[in-house]
């Protein structure tokens, strides 16, 4: 392993890994404060994208970047307002069946509008090209753009829920919410900002990382899983446990996707002879880029195995 080829794909490990913390915080803010798991959480990704593909058209990137994640979050808002809320009172069932016919219902909305194949949501020209050229190999702007926002948000989330009186509110109506709605704070208004907050935040890594891979139907559904991967492993309702394991996953996915070593090849390596007659051989000559889609669902089973409560989580629920 050079190390060109160890700093450049730990740049994009963190960069990849930066990108799940955005959409993981938004989904670890609505499970930590509302006990909800919203299973259209990375829907609400796909409409950042898609609006951003269209506003970025009609008045720019740069205001679109503000604009589309407030109008995310004004319409997650509204869901919980005037769907969410109602199913609430009938536990957590059927709060997962509202959230994921949601997220089928946004889905069809989003072909019907803009079609069913990949739209060309370009980079902006201020984001476009090398940011920078280390041994030879060139780090672009458009991920060190998302590394940046996802670190900003991160800061300025922490410091909302730490340093703030919407914070504290937000916190005290969590562990006791009728204490907090005799003081005269109107707890389910917390809560619907809440859970437009987190949608905001997924709607803001659509707007990011749309031009940055790519803005199509299927977005949702691919990063849909790992999502929910990263939430358990860092621990159900932590939001230092999900930047942990976002970075975690991240990094070893770009790595293992990178390296074709196998087992096969190890033992030969060590001088032992390996062919098709060695038992297992399907598995020996399997490569780590082959398995590389599997290691975080793997990681994910090891986790709830030994560690249940996730990385840094502290509820068991």
């Amino acid at each position: 392993m050079t190390p060109e080829f160890f700093t450049i794909s730990m740049l994009n490990g963190v960069s990849y890994g930066l990108l799940l913390f955005m959409l993981s915080s938004g989904l670890t803010l609505i499970f930590s404060m509302m006990g909800v798991l919203n299973f259209a959480h990375t829907s609400f990704y796909m409409l950042g994208a898609y609006f951003a593909y269209t506003f970025s058209g009609i008045i720019g990137f740069w205001p679109a970047l503000f604009l589309c994640p407030v109008l995310v979050g004004v319409l997650g808002a509204l869901f919980e307002r005037y769907s969410l809320r109602r199913v609430h009172k009938y536990g957590h069932v059927p709060e997962l069946l509202v959230t994921f016919g949601l997220s089928y219902l946004i889905l069809e909305v989003v072909q019907l509008v803009w079609g069913r194949g990949t739209v060309p949501y370009a980079l902006p020209s201020a984001l476009q090209g090398p940011l920078f050229t280390l041994y030879g190999t060139q780090f672009p702007k458009s991920r060190s753009f998302v590394m940046l926002v996802a670190l900003l948000m991160l800061v300025a989330v922490w410091l909302l829920l730490t340093r703030t009186r919407i914070g504290l509110v937000i916190q005290a109506a969590l562990k006791n919410p009728e204490m907090v709605e005799a003081l005269g704070h109107n707890v389910p208004r917390v809560f619907m900002l809440v859970f437009g907050g987190g949608c905001a935040l997924a709607g803001l890594a659509g707007v990011i990382g749309g031009n940055t891979y790519v803005t199509e139907p299927a977005m949702a559904a691919s990063v849909g899983s790992i999502i929910f991967v990263v939430v358990v492993v860092g621990g159900m309702g932590s939001l230092a446990g999900a930047f942990v394991a976002s970075l975690l996953i991240g990094v070893v996915q770009t790595f293992a996707v990178a390296l074709d070593w196998s087992l096969a090849g190890l033992f030969t390596s060590m001088g032992h002879q390996v062919n098709e007659s060695t038992f297992g051989w399907p598995v020996l000559r399997l490569t780590l880029s082959q398995v590389a889609p599997i290691l975080p669902y793997l990681f994910l089973v090891l986790i709830l195995i030994f560690r249940p409560k996730g990385l840094l989580g502290t509820r068991g629920d």
